[in-house]
């Protein structure tokens, strides 16, 4: 069945930031590559599977199904934060903030709320933008393949996994979280949401 060969995209957030040292984006991207590599090897099981034996206790093609939702996430997820890092922080201005102070109760609250939740989550938090409700919303995954709700396109994503942060902050979860919104691209977020908006318009 036909599915592009991924190849791992560059970043130019792969180096020293602002309390986010190399050593730490640089092992971060290559496990990031692992899920490159991964993708594309599951995918090319999936085209010679078994699907004569399918069944939902335990077989190949269930196993390769779950194992490829997992590895695409991995991509997918990475990209979103990658892409995002490398700015300067600060507070967010344009159609982000406009949307913020519509859908939350303040961008005070939000941003209490977001690190709030990133403390909570086990793997991700997401800020997405809604296409069926017009909304942003706030999601935790636990997974990879948690994705935060059919429909809503990812525009900020918080890795909270250990690998994240541990070489710096060791169990300081929430020091590495301030690091994360002093090193946010904010015009990267406002390219995310335009994106979203778009494709929404697109499908209308």
């Amino acid at each position: 069945m036909p599915f592009p060969k991924l190849e791992a995209k560059k970043f130019a957030s792969i180096r020293e930031l602002n309390g986010i040292s190399a050593r730490t984006m640089e092992e971060h991207y290559e496990l990031y590559k692992g899920y490159v590599g991964k993708t594309n090897e599951i995918q090319e099981k999936l085209n010679a599977a078994d699907r004569a034996s399918a069944n939902q206790i335990y077989s190949e093609l269930r196993g390769l199904r779950v194992d490829l939702s997992f590895a695409i996430g991995g991509v997918k997820n990475h990209e979103v934060y990658f892409g995002h890092l490398g700015g300067n922080g600060g507070k967010p201005g344009g159609k982000v903030l406009e949307l913020i102070s519509r859908d939350f109760p303040s961008y005070d609250a939000w941003l209490a709320d977001f690190k709030a939740s990133g403390l909570a989550a086990r793997g991700w938090v997401w800020l997405a933008y809604d296409r069926d409700w017009n909304t942003l919303t706030t999601a935790v995954g636990d997974a990879q393949n948690t994705f935060p709700v059919w429909n809503a396109a990812p525009i900020l994503a918080l890795d909270v996994y250990e690998h994240a942060y541990w070489i710096d902050y060791g169990r300081a979860r929430a020091k590495y979280i301030e690091a994360f919104f002093n090193n946010l691209d904010w015009n990267v977020v406002e390219q995310n949401l335009e994106r979203a908006l778009t494709m929404q318009a697109v499908h209308r």
